[in-house]
């Protein structure tokens, strides 16, 4: 997690301009707990299961991850920065995402988190060994928290563009060639969620690892039912840490939409891509920049169809501030980039779209005809 002491000096108003126009109405969601079970630290590494992991392994490297290890049944992929690996894929029959796993600011939360649940703390094998509480949260999606024994050495980087601005002349004599290779990874930025019990699985994540709410959307003339989307941090107090390290919305499905790995710069997101193209992946939607968190953004399918982002310069917030409010619209997913594609939207009709829908639409969950007719009518907006 990228995190950066705040300066208390200059206080402002959390809606002054700062991340969004609105803040909360009286009675709606505080977006944190008064009381959590414990406070994670941050996204520690996601688990998926594919059948080929040569296949796997040929595009994360494509994609600029690191491996950090490599068995016959398990790869562990990793970035450039010290600290746990970001991605495990095992071996198995079919390509689908298990889950995430979030890091435990100390091994004593483990033990405070299996006595609240009813859990065990267990060993995993983790490259260094480590130690972990595995959960359901309300979508019964398998969520692990995890304390590594070992952390993984630093790998050199990536190094940024020096960049010429205005009469702010840094660099002379001297041309820009970045070379055509991969991004290279630097860390797990946030993991994308849907669901159908929204609200549920929302306070799970607030009142069992105490995260916060950075900004909540919600449906163009239904905000009186209450968000549809949330965009979630860490909360390290005064520290200011990525504006969402998870993110949640309702849906149809339940499960992985995307996740996000942080590059260099710019010049890295725009190289990389070119490479990726150049080998034939699939971009989904980019090159851009995002208004909830501000990121800079590229994003891509492998070859089992799973989502990926490459990400840079996103925002950074302590515990200080509020969350925001802002209607949900495909236009207001970006600040400037190429229009959203139906692709990365999930809007692309197909039969197994269409049975999630009716299947959800039968279920005892939050997705009812008012809300996926918003849900609609705000993706193509």
């Amino acid at each position: 997690m990228s995190h950066t002491p705040v300066n208390r000096a200059d206080p402002q108003t959390p809606h002054q301009d700062l991340h969004s126009e609105q803040g909360a109405l009286r009675g709606e969601h505080p977006g944190r707990s008064r009381n959590p079970v414990i406070k994670v630290a941050d996204l520690a590494w996601l688990e998926f299961e594919k059948p080929d992991l040569d296949r796997a392994e040929v595009f994360a490297r494509d994609f600029g991850f690191a491996v950090a290890a490599r068995t016959e049944g398990e790869l562990w992929l990793r970035g450039t920065f010290a600290g746990s690996p970001c991605m495990v894929i095992r071996r198995g029959r079919a390509s689908r995402f298990i889950g995430p796993a979030f890091r435990a600011a100390e091994r004593a939360d483990l033990d405070r988190l299996a006595r609240a649940t009813g859990s065990t703390v267990r060993d995993i094998g983790v490259p260094g060994g480590g130690q972990s509480v595995a959960l359901l949260d309300p979508s019964g999606l398998p969520v692990r928290v995890v304390h590594c024994a070992e952390q993984l050495p630093a790998l050199p980087e990536q190094e940024p563009l020096i960049l010429n601005f205005g009469t702010d002349h840094r660099r002379t004599n001297a041309t820009q060639r970045p070379p055509r290779e991969p991004s290279r990874i630097q860390r797990l930025g946030h993991v994308v969620l849907e669901t159908r019990v929204f609200a549920r699985t929302l306070d799970w994540y607030l009142d069992t690892l105490g995260m916060i709410v950075s900004d909540f959307l919600f449906l163009d003339g239904q905000r009186g039912r209450g968000p549809t989307m949330t965009f979630i941090r860490c909360d390290q107090g005064s520290v200011a840490v990525d504006h969402h390290t998870l993110a949640l919305h309702l849906g149809p499905g339940t499960g992985y939409v995307h996740s996000a790995y942080q590059v260099t710069d710019l010049d890295a997101i725009a190289v990389g891509g070119e490479y990726l193209a150049e080998r034939g992946y699939k971009r989904s939607w980019g090159i851009g920049r995002h208004i909830q968190g501000s990121q800079l953004f590229d994003y891509w399918r492998d070859p089992d169809h799973f989502m990926l982002e490459h990400f840079a310069d996103g925002d950074l917030f302590s515990c200080d501030l509020e969350p925001g409010w802002a209607p949900m619209s495909a236009s207001g997913l970006a600040q400037w980039g190429p229009p959203v594609t139906r692709d990365f939207l999930g809007a692309n009709p197909s039969p197994a779209k269409l049975r999630e829908v009716m299947t959800a639409l039968r279920g005892d969950n939050e997705l009812d005809p008012a809300r996926l007719l918003g849900l609609m009518k705000a993706m193509s907006s």
